[in-house]
């Protein structure tokens, strides 16, 4: 297995590590309103406190890797409120900083991914959920690599590349963080054995399969169901670590605003998850520091009953 020789990717090679869950679930539980089209991000310039906090929950949790608050950080967003690229840069930075400074205090080591979001995060108009932009993966290379060496050079241990829902874009962003400097994991939302846009996982995986920037593969923010055989896609494809992070299972009404049905994420599913591959294992939207806390339990039995 080739990775680069960073502590985290060798970390990979002998641990399963413990994911944070949903940040802006864990914000919402904080009293944060989280309207708009920033959504989390907002949070970064009107309170950071606010996102600190909600890191040291997961912290607490057990969680050995925060993701920050860069989702939906871009600079075109962050444009539409009035702010200039150098203050937006600034913002990204501060993303990783606030994750930094929750994970200093602990006992253990904790590391810090930056998350970057994809093209349709950025839409706020739930096309993170359907890909199929209409744009070429040049033009998608383009949006993302100036946000992506911010990031870099703020120092994160990982760049999250995560809820991509379309393999031309996955091929966009392992081009945008060619040379950057830091590792990165490419992680698909899935919809049973597809991207949200309707390609095979297989397809998708494949080009990470033969980059060793990428430590790590996988699914986020996807029905936990389809969890499952999307590990086991992705490890057989690229003989990569896998990371894997499913939503809470509950489907998210746009024109509601709001969440239905009942969720299925279940802790339980660790140990499955880690016999197919899984070296880095949490949860996404609507997951929270008790089920991260029940998951990080879960898996330090199952790593002494092995």
């Amino acid at each position: 297995m080739a990775v680069p020789a960073t502590p985290l990717a060798r970390a990979l090679a002998d641990h399963t590590l413990v994911l944070d869950g949903g940040l802006s679930n864990q914000l919402a539980a904080q009293g944060c309103d989280l309207s708009g089209e920033l959504w989390s991000a907002r949070l970064l310039s009107d309170d950071p406190g606010q996102i600190e906090q909600a890191h040291t929950a997961y912290v607490r949790a057990g969680a050995q890797v925060l993701i920050t608050a860069g989702y939906q950080a871009t600079f075109e967003g962050f444009a539409r409120r009035g702010l200039d690229r150098e203050a937006a840069a600034a913002l990204l930075r501060t993303s990783v900083e606030l994750a930094r400074r929750a994970a200093r205090p602990a006992a253990r080591e904790v590391w810090v991914a930056a998350s970057v979001g994809p093209y349709g995060a950025m839409l706020a108009d739930g096309s993170e959920y359907r890909g199929r932009y209409g744009l070429s993966e040049g033009e998608l290379e383009r949006f993302h690599r100036p946000r992506i060496e911010v990031l870099a050079g703020a120092g994160p241990d990982v760049l999250a590349l995560e809820t991509v829902p379309d393999a031309v874009e996955g091929r966009a962003l392992l081009r945008a963080v060619d040379g950057c400097g830091v590792p990165v994991w490419l992680s698909y939302s899935c919809a049973g054995e597809y991207t949200r846009a309707g390609q095979p996982l297989a397809e998708a995986f494949a080009p990470a399969a033969g980059n060793d920037q990428v430590i790590a593969v996988g699914v986020n923010c996807c029905d936990p169901r389809d969890a499952d055989r999307a590990v086991e896609i992705a490890a057989r494809v690229t003989g990569k670590p896998v990371v894997v992070y499913p939503n809470s299972g509950e489907g998210w009404d746009a024109r509601a605003g709001d969440w239905r049905g009942g969720a299925t994420f279940d802790p339980a599913r660790v140990s499955v998850w880690r016999a197919a591959g899984a070296r880095l294992i949490g949860g996404c939207c609507r997951v929270g520091p008790e089920l991260i806390g029940e998951l990080a339990a879960l898996l330090e039995d199952d790593l002494e009953n092995h």
